[in-house]
């Protein structure tokens, strides 16, 4: 009896490392793509000046990566799908978070799997 208790705590605690490694690994590529992520929005944000581009930034919140535009949050939208002109024409979209975040939600997934796998 005394050889499964000895057993069964060896493999608890083994259980254990194992889940606190996999949450360190997790918590440390969650930042990782958010970094890449800002990094990759600034290179392919539309730019008429620049100061839109520069403004992304992420913000560690509650333990959430949120990656938001800290200078320039009122364009996103209107960048992203367009908008009505002053002169009744519709300006043209500019898709650029939609595709970092594609991106962005492929490594998060593509890091968990390997993460887990070891």
């Amino acid at each position: 009896m005394a050889r499964q208790q000895g057993f069964s705590e060896q493999l608890t605690q083994a259980l254990r490392d194992y889940t606190d490694e996999v949450v360190k690994e997790i918590e440390d590529g969650k930042i990782k793509v958010a970094k890449d992520t800002v990094s990759m929005l600034k290179d392919i944000s539309p730019k008429h000046t620049g100061d839109y581009a520069k403004g992304w930034t992420n913000s560690n919140i509650n333990g959430v990566q949120v990656i938001h535009n800290k200078t320039d949050y009122q364009l996103t939208h209107l960048l992203e799908f367009g908008h009505v002109k002053a002169d009744g024409g519709r300006s043209e979209s500019k898709p650029h978070i939609r595709i970092a975040e594609e991106k962005a939600v492929n490594d998060f997934i593509d890091g968990i799997e390997k993460v887990i796998r070891g």
